[in-house]
């Protein structure tokens, strides 16, 4: 289990919902390269309106003609494994933008073994 307390990087990355990588969802490819990098944890978030670059408005309202709505993927581990994560994000988000913050992490808690219903040594159950 990954221990990750006191000072981090906070890696944010904004996309557009449809960002494709090789027809897999952009999103969902960084999530995977950040667990197989190792990194501590990796949420993905779906915005309801939004716009960047291009200014264009992408917005969950009816009626709307956009759908492309804006994500956001946020990473936090140490710094170390963040800097040595961002050669990937550099390949993969031709389009967006990458926030670097710092933080600090006051608790980092996860199931013992990844089963969920079981319960902790503390008798919290997992879900």
């Amino acid at each position: 289990m990954t221990r990750l307390t006191g000072s981090a990087l906070r890696v944010t990355v904004l996309i557009g919902e449809h960002d494709t990588w090789h027809h897999r969802p952009l999103y969902s490819e960084i999530v995977h390269r950040a667990r197989a990098a190792g990194l501590a944890g990796a949420s993905v978030f779906r915005g309801i309106e939004g716009f960047g670059a291009s200014s264009l408005i992408h917005t969950s309202r009816l009626l709307s003609l956009s759908e492309d709505l804006p994500v956001a993927i946020v990473i936090v581990d140490t710094e170390e494994h963040v800097r040595s994560f961002l050669p990937q994000l550099d390949e993969l988000v031709t389009e967006g933008l990458v926030i670097l913050d710092d933080c600090e992490v006051i608790r980092y808690a996860g199931r013992a073994d990844g089963k969920p219903g079981e319960t902790d040594e503390k008798g919290k159950k997992s879900l």
